[in-house]
C-alpha cells in the first residue's frame, strides 16, 4: 500500500538522480537534460493545423487530370500512367466518399485496397512516378527497400517501421499520415528462391510480415527499440499518470511495391505457350519481357515465389516498358526534365547559364542507351561530359555555356578552346539563338495550358504576364505549372494589399494591369511576395495622397507602372500636377494678377 502511495519523482528529481548515478559511474560530472529529448504536448494551434493539412489533400482528383499531369513529366509508359492515375484517384475518392457519409468505422468485411505492383527494368521511372503522384495529391510519401527487411526486423526494427517513417514524413501529423503512400522497392528480391531445398523461411517471413500492414492493422508508434518514443511515453506517464498508447491504422495507407522481376517473363511465356496463346519463339530478348509481363497473372507470381496471401493484397499490376534511344532523347527534351534542370541548376549556382543544343541531346541519349540503366544512364553520361566544365568555368568570367554535339564528343578539347577564347562572338551568337529557341518552345507549352488558366483566371493572365512566365521559366527552370500557380498567388496578394491599404489609410488604390505586371516581375526577380513588394513601394503613398487630398479632395487613385518602378518620382509628379490644377486662393489671385499685368 505504501509503495502505491509513494510519490512519483518529478522531471527535475529524475534528472538529478540520473546525473548523480552517471557521474559516479564514469567518474566525472554528467548532467542529464530531458526537455531536449522529450516531445512537448501539442498545443491547440498545432491540433488545428492537423485538420488544415488534411484539407490540402486532393481527395477528389479525376484520373484523366492526374494522367495529364504525369504526361508533363514522364515520357512513354502510357499504360502504366493510366493504371496508376485511375486506381490511385479511385482510392482517394473512395476515402472521401466514405468520410462524407460517416462510414469511417463501417468498412465492409473483406474490402481490398488498390495496392499496386509496378514491374519494369531499372531506370524506367517507377519511383519517379509515385513521387510525382504523392506530391500532386498532397500526401506524405516514404520509400523502403525490401532487401533490408527480415521477418523479425532489421537493425532492431521491423516492416512496421515504414508506417512510423510515414508519420515522421507527415511531421508527426497522424491524421495526415493515415492517407500516405508507402513505396517498397526491390520487392522481387523477397520471392522464395527456387535454388533452396525446402521452404525459404527468411523471404516468405518478410512477405507474411507485410500482410497485415498492407491490409489493415494498428501500428504502435512507441516501440522498445526507439529511445525517443520511450522517453515520450515516460514523460506522458509523469504528467498524466496514464499510459497513452499511440497507434496509427493502415486501412487507408496505399502500398505500392516494385521490382524488375527478372525471370518472371519466362514463367508467363511458358504458361502462354501451354495455353496455345502464341509467343512461340524459343528465344526472346530482354526488351520483349514487358510484352510477356503484360499477361502476368496471380498464378505466375505464386510460381515466381510469392505467397498467395501476399499476391492477394496486391490486386493491381502495372508494367513499365524499357526505354529506347528516342525515349531517352524525349526525356532530355522535356522542359520539366529533372536531369537537364538539375544540371542547369548546378551551373546556375555559379552564375553560369547552361543551354543544350538539340544535336547534343540526341548524342547524349545515344550514349546513355549504351549504359543499359534506363534514365539513370542519362545522369551518368552528362556528369562525365560536363565535370571538367563544372570544375573550371566558375573560376572564370564566363557566364554562359552551350552544350553542342562537338562538346559532348570531345569535352576536353572544347573546354580548352573556350578557355583560350572566352569572348568568342560565334559562341555568343549560338547562345542567343538557343535562348530564342528555348523561349519559343516554352511559349508553345504555355499556350497549351493557357486555355484552362485563362478560363478560370481571366484577369490574371494577360499576354504580358504569360511572357513574364516564359522568361522566368527559361531563367530559373521553375516548373511551368508552378509558375502559373505563383502568378495567381501574387495577383491575389496585390488585391489583398489594395483592400488593406484602404482599411488602414482611408485611400482607395487600384494598380492598373501594367503596374500589377511590374509588381509580379519584382517579386519573382527578388524572390519576394507581392505583399512585400507593395509595402516597399508604398512607404510614401500615404503622405503623398494626403497632400493630394487636401488640395483636390481626391481619395481614389489608379496607380500606373511608374508608381511601381519609380514611386518617388511618380509621387512628386502627382503632387506637382495636383498643386498646379488646384492652387490655394492666394496663389490663384496672385496668378490672375500676374497675368493681367
Amino acid at each position: 500500500m505504501d509503495d502505491q502511495c509513494q510519490k512519483f519523482p518529478d522531471q527535475e528529481e529524475l534528472e538529478k538522480e540520473l546525473s548523480d548515478f552517471l557521474s559516479k559511474k564514469y567518474g566525472r560530472p554528467i548532467r542529464v537534460i530531458s526537455p531536449m529529448m522529450v516531445a512537448q504536448p501539442k498545443s491547440a494551434e498545432s491540433k488545428k493545423s492537423v485538420s488544415e493539412n488534411v484539407r490540402t489533400i486532393q481527395f477528389d482528383m479525376k484520373p484523366e487530370e492526374l494522367e495529364a499531369y504525369l504526361d508533363q513529366y514522364v515520357v512513354k509508359q502510357d499504360q502504366a500512367k493510366a493504371i496508376l492515375a485511375t486506381k490511385i484517384c479511385t482510392h482517394y475518392n473512395r476515402i472521401k466518399w466514405r468520410r462524407e457519409r460517416g462510414h469511417r468505422n463501417a468498412d465492409p468485411v473483406g474490402r481490398i485496397k488498390n495496392n499496386i505492383i509496378l514491374m519494369g527494368p531499372t531506370g524506367v521511372g517507377k519511383t519517379y512516378l509515385i513521387k510525382l503522384i504523392a506530391q500532386k495529391i498532397g500526401v506524405p510519401f516514404v520509400k523502403g527497400d525490401a532487401t533490408k527487411f527480415s521477418e523479425t526486423g532489421y537493425v532492431g526494427g521491423d516492416v512496421e517501421d515504414l508506417v512510423r517513417d510515414l508519420v515522421r514524413a507527415a511531421d508527426d501529423d497522424l491524421e495526415l499520415a493515415q492517407y500516405g503512400i508507402i513505396y517498397i522497392d526491390e520487392i522481387d528480391k523477397i520471392a522464395s528462391s527456387s535454388h533452396i531445398v525446402g521452404p525459404d523461411v527468411s523471404r516468405t517471413g518478410v512477405q507474411r510480415a507485410l500482410l497485415k500492414p498492407m491490409e489493415e492493422t494498428e501500428v504502435d508508434l512507441r516501440v522498445p527499440h526507439d529511445p525517443i518514443s520511450q522517453l515520450q511515453a515516460i514523460e506522458q506517464y509523469r504528467r498524466t499518470g496514464k499510459r497513452d498508447k499511440q497507434t496509427i491504422n493502415t486501412k487507408n495507407i496505399l502500398f505500392i511495391v516494385s521490382g524488375a522481376f527478372n525471370g518472371l517473363a519466362d514463367i508467363v511465356k511458358k504458361r502462354l505457350q501451354q495455353q496455345g496463346v502464341g509467343f512461340k519463339a524459343a528465344v526472346h530478348s530482354r526488351g520483349d519481357d514487358s510484352k510477356f509481363l503484360q499477361h502476368v497473372k496471380a498464378e505466375d507470381l505464386i510460381e515466381f515465389g510469392f505467397e498467395s496471401e501476399f499476391v492477394g493484397r496486391l490486386p493491381v499490376i502495372a508494367v513499365l516498358e524499357p526505354l529506347e534511344v528516342e525515349d531517352l532523347y524525349q526525356i532530355l527534351k522535356n522542359p520539366n526534365s529533372p536531369v537537364i534542370q538539375g544540371k542547369k541548376e548546378d551551373f546556375r549556382c555559379y552564375g553560369i547559364d547552361l543551354k543544350f543544343e538539340d544535336e547534343a541531346l540526341r548524342t547524349l541519349a545515344e550514349m546513355a542507351f549504351q549504359e543499359k540503366t534506363g534514365a539513370r544512364g542519362l545522369v551518368s553520361v552528362i556528369e562525365r561530359v560536363l565535370l571538367g566544365f563544372e570544375k573550371r568555368l566558375p573560376s572564370t568570367s564566363i557566364r554562359s555555356l552551350v552544350v553542342t554535339k562537338e562538346l559532348v564528343l570531345h569535352p576536353e578539347e572544347t573546354l580548352e578552346a573556350i578557355l583560350k577564347d572566352p569572348e568568342s562572338p560565334e559562341r555568343r551568337r549560338l547562345y542567343e539563338r538557343i535562348v530564342r529557341e528555348e523561349k519559343e518552345a516554352v511559349r508553345d507549352q504555355v499556350l497549351k495550358k493557357k486555355k484552362h488558366y485563362v478560363q478560370n483566371y481571366p484577369f490574371v493572365f494577360t499576354p504580358g504576364r504569360l511572357e513574364l512566365l516564359v522568361d522566368q521559366h527559361v531563367k530559373t527552370g521553375e516548373p511551368i505549372e508552378g509558375l502559373f500557380d505563383a502568378l495567381i498567388t501574387l495577383y491575389n496578394q496585390i488585391k489583398v494589399f489594395e483592400d488593406e491599404f484602404h482599411d488602414h489609410q482611408g485611400f482607395k488604390i487600384h494598380f492598373d494591369d501594367h503596374a500589377i505586371t511590374a509588381i509580379m516581375f519584382k517579386a519573382l526577380a527578388e524572390n519576394k511576395t507581392a505583399t512585400a513588394v507593395c509595402r516597399e513601394i508604398s512607404r510614401d503613398y500615404d503622405y503623398a495622397f494626403r497632400l493630394v487630398a487636401e488640395r483636390s479632395g481626391q481619395i481614389q487613385f489608379i496607380l500606373p507602372k511608374d508608381a511601381v518602378d519609380a514611386p518617388e518620382s511618380y509621387l512628386d509628379q502627382l503632387i506637382r500636377e495636383t498643386y498646379r490644377k488646384h492652387p490655394l486662393p492666394d496663389e490663384a489671385a496672385s496668378s490672375k494678377k500676374g497675368s493681367s499685368r
